[in-house]
């Protein structure tokens, strides 16, 4: 099979779930195809490839590392700072993903963006913050 560069793969499989919808048969196509060509290990920056094709058409999906359900209005709250960077983006999305090792608030991930809202980055800066006064 000829090699296919990630930055394009990813065009193919953001095209694709645009048209039709993240299906299983996309998924297992996709998933099929990586560990044929043993780019499994691609995954991730597979994904964050097809993430920003997406926001570069107009479409942002938000990953939210969150540690529970959130209510529905948090979910706006969490848009909040993507609206003001994507102002003529077609849709908005939050994507909760469950994860314990957030205690409370969320982990944000667009591509290659990160914002940390969590909770355990608030107590971190806590503690440096008493330890640097301790001193």
């Amino acid at each position: 099979m000829k090699y296919l560069p990630r930055h394009e793969l990813a065009q193919v499989i953001a095209e694709m779930s645009l048209k039709d919808g993240v299906t299983p048969r996309l998924a297992e196509a996709t998933a099929a195809y990586l560990l044929e060509e043993r780019r499994y290990f691609e995954l991730d920056s597979l994904l964050r490839d097809v993430q920003r094709y997406w926001a570069s058409v107009g479409y942002v999906d938000v990953l939210a590392r969150v540690a529970r359900a959130l209510p529905e209005d948090a979910y706006e709250d969490l848009l909040r700072p993507f609206k003001s960077r994507y102002p003529e983006a077609k849709r908005l999305n939050v994507t909760p993903v469950f994860d314990p090792a957030v205690i409370g608030g969320a982990n944000l991930e667009l591509g290659e963006q990160r914002m940390d809202i969590s909770f355990a980055r608030r107590l971190r800066r806590f503690k440096k913050a008493i330890n640097v006064k301790g001193s």
